[in-house]
């Protein structure tokens, strides 16, 4: 499990930097989006699951989840600054 949510917070950083001022596109952010659901999904059965988690596991659990947030704040922001360049480039 430890490895798995080591993995995760490299992916997920990696992953907000591409949503970073001109980074992704619409496709990848529907990638990345998508990403975000499988692996939240994943961690809430771990976290809610039946095995005892240690308190360093559950902090660590903890912090991918807000990792999972953070990511999913900036790609929204990123999606709302590619519509409106679009608008504006139509105009």
């Amino acid at each position: 499990m430890l490895h798995y949510l080591v993995w995760l917070d490299g992916n997920l950083a990696a992953m907000r930097r591409e949503t970073a001022p001109s980074g992704a596109t619409t496709k990848r952010h529907d990638e990345i989006a998508d990403f975000i659901r499988e692996h939240g999904e994943r961690v809430s059965h771990v976290a809610t699951g039946g095995l005892r988690l240690s308190d360093d596991m559950k902090a660590r659990i903890l912090n991918t989840f807000l990792s999972l947030i953070n990511l999913r704040e900036n790609l929204e922001r990123a999606m709302e600054r590619a519509a409106k360049s679009q608008s504006r480039e139509a105009s």
